[in-house]
């Protein structure tokens, strides 16, 4: 089946969108990107343009329908143990420094399908074995979360899980679930997931936490949208909290409220 067409006027329309409501601004070269992922909604519409779509999602009475294209548009790739050198982090300096006392609080802040978030919860089980801790994932797609939500991966998504970890917190599926894997109920049980879209003032109390993942994301922001989503979510972090972000990714000139670490592991003062 041959691809839809879409006009630069058609695609700028998108791009003004999807900039308005998640903040991220797509770039020139993602207009097939952009055709790949709307197509199929477009002909489960039997529309024949990318304007009556537009048109669709922008209408007063489809909310569900803009939640679906934002869930498309904004869906990143993740795995598990991404960028291992954070998860060193975490665990040799700051919990191995930690003071014994309240609950430790992670935040996982674009936490996607979830493989971030349950690898923090691996971490912080096998480094804190008798204490309280909990994880928080949030994202803005509803699509990823329900899949966060179900913990329930393909075997292929197993790599970078060290063997002896997807032993103790990985159940591996058998007659019709074979070929997948399950994080195991008493690790999920620490770790939920909410709708938050980072653009947004957070008006609700959600924190302290004591970290805050905010990886790989905003590379698809702008500045002024780096500011204003750092801006939204250090009000939720302690002090003496560590904000971490992606290898390819900077804090500086975003924010005048963390001190730098070492690259990409700020602290909040």
């Amino acid at each position: 089946m041959e691809p839809l067409a879409i006009t630069d006027q058609e695609f700028m329309l998108f791009k003004r969108l999807i900039y308005k409501i998640a903040g991220i601004d797509l770039a020139d070269s993602k207009k097939v990107l952009l055709v790949g992922r709307l197509q199929r909604r477009l002909r489960e519409h039997q529309f024949t343009t990318f304007t009556q779509y537009y048109r669709l999602v922008t209408g007063n009475q489809n909310a569900r329908e803009l939640q679906t294209m934002v869930d498309l548009l904004t869906t990143n790739e993740t795995y598990f143990f991404r960028e291992p050198r954070h998860f060193d982090y975490l665990r040799q300096e700051i919990l191995a420094r930690r003071v014994r006392g309240d609950r430790f609080r992670v935040w996982s802040a674009a936490s996607s399908t979830g493989e971030e978030a349950y690898t923090l919860a691996m971490v912080l089980s096998e480094a804190l074995p008798n204490a309280a801790w909990e994880v928080f994932g949030s994202d803005i797609s509803t699509q990823v979360l329900a899949k966060a939500r179900a913990g329930h991966y393909s075997l292929e998504r197993t790599q970078g899980i060290p063997p002896e970890l997807m032993r103790k917190y990985c159940l591996k599926g058998v007659r019709s679930n074979e070929g997948t894997f399950l994080i195991s109920p008493t690790l999920r049980e620490r770790v939920t997931f909410e709708q938050i879209n980072l653009t947004q003032p957070i008006h609700r109390q959600l924190g302290p936490f004591d970290v805050i993942f905010l990886r790989n994301v905003m590379i698809y922001f702008d500045a002024e949208t780096k500011r204003k989503v750092v801006g939204h979510l250090l009000p939720h972090l302690a002090s003496g909290g560590h904000f971490i972000v992606g290898h390819s990714e900077s804090l500086n000139a975003i924010t005048d409220q963390l001190v730098t670490v070492q690259p990409t592991i700020y602290r909040k003062p």
